[in-house]
């Protein structure tokens, strides 16, 4: 299938950008040892084959998900095969002891990239996952640097997201904290990031979940009124790469506007995807009727599909990778658009943040108001939307 089609272009974003500086891409891998934490999801895994064919001396990958892991390591012997360096696979933890003990022991890498995240808006449904987000997208982001710091890392890259620009949810909120931070620890280690749109087809999204309700036969779900940008998973493996060996210091790599790269509805997906297996979509009233009916449609080669108006808390209305207060550069790249930043950081604002999560942190249990609190002394304006409803309600 055809993942281009499915959200609306005909060629790569990137491309240009990739061969024009392929040589010192290749250059810079060939001669460098790599560590990728967060490396068995969808970006890290797409980010750890870029690495991977460009035969660097050291790649070794880190995640929690041994599953995963496996794959991707199937997934490289089948398609690259193998390289003359090291590649290690290893089901860590990067806020663990073992991480720590796996850092000592490796003699230090040139670049890591961070690509772990707690990525979903659903995840701040209840202050305990929310916790989970933090440290995973913040807390676990400064313990690593500070251990690329002390084993003499050349660069450090860290994944972003579109939805830190002018956040509404509190997982965009996290990586713009995250993005603070940053700044700051940039001034004894160069570090670069990126923000991107939906990544199609990575594990956990909505498109992914078309997969499974396909392969499980039921009813596909979406939402009529949203409308994302998306962007591959090779084109996501290559807009972190280009950041992490060839931004400078605080920049933000991510994708320019243009007429490959629009705004493209769920519905609109869902109704090619089908297209693409032979089936017609059958558009239900309600998700009842597309679960009662799905057996008897999808015989007939009709596919129950259920989309509806999105009302769920920390949906953006619209998209956006910058905001007004920031200075790009768009003449560097092809396609790619660049953030610069100068180290302006607000010392007292982080302090408070460390110590007030700290203090939450050790109560015997927590409650979301004081962490969205926090949040918005963090980024005054900070537009949280809290409907009451949450992804888990839905199909």
């Amino acid at each position: 299938m055809d993942i281009l089609k499915l959200i609306g272009r005909d060629r790569p974003l990137f491309a240009q950008d990739v061969k024009q500086h392929e040589v010192e891409l290749l250059e810079l891998v060939s001669s460098s040892r790599f560590l990728v934490i967060g490396g068995a999801g969808s970006i890290g895994q797409a980010v750890a084959r870029e690495i991977f064919k460009r035969n660097p001396k050291v790649l070794h990958v880190v995640d929690i998900s041994e599953n995963n892991m496996v794959e991707l390591v199937r997934d490289i012997r089948s398609t690259l095969g193998y390289i003359n360096g090291d590649f290690h696979t290893f089901a860590l933890d990067c806020g663990s002891r073992e991480y720590q003990a796996l850092i000592n022991a490796s003699g230090g890498y040139d670049y890591i990239f961070n690509l772990s995240a707690l990525k979903h808006v659903r995840s701040e449904k209840d202050p305990f996952t929310l916790m989970r987000l933090i440290e995973v997208n913040i807390l676990n982001t400064l313990s690593t640097i500070a251990q690329a710091r002390n084993t003499g890392t050349r660069k450090y890259f860290c994944v972003s997201t579109d939805k830190a620009a002018n956040p509404v949810n509190m997982m965009g909120a996290s990586k713009r904290i995250m993005e603070m931070f940053l700044i700051r620890e940039s001034l004894t280690l160069p570090i670069s990031t990126a923000r991107f749109a939906n990544v199609a087809f990575s594990d956990g999204s909505l498109l992914h979940g078309f997969n499974q309700r396909f392969s499980k036969r039921q009813p596909i779900s979406a939402p009529s009124d949203v409308r994302r940008y998306f962007v591959t998973p090779q084109e996501s493996g290559e807009l972190c790469l280009m950041s992490g060996l060839l931004g400078d210091n605080r920049d933000i790599f991510f994708p320019k506007l243009s007429e490959q790269l629009d705004l493209v509805r769920f519905s609109d997906i869902a109704v090619r995807y089908l297209h693409c297996l032979g089936f017609e979509p059958h558009e239900c009233a309600s998700e009842d009727e597309a679960r009662d009916r799905a057996a008897e449609l999808i015989a007939r080669k009709q596919w129950p599909v259920y989309f509806f108006a999105s009302d769920t808390t920390g949906e953006k209305d619209f998209e956006e990778f910058y905001t007004d207060a920031e200075t790009l550069d768009m003449q560097r790249f092809d396609a790619i658009g660049v953030i610069k930043n100068e180290p302006v950081i607000d010392e007292a604002r982080l302090e408070h943040f460390l110590q007030r999560i700290t203090e939450i942190r050790a109560g015997s249990t927590w409650d979301k108001p004081e962490i969205v609190e926090l949040f918005n002394y963090m980024i005054p304006d900070f537009r949280h939307k809290e409907t009451g409803k949450y992804l888990d309600g839905r199909m």
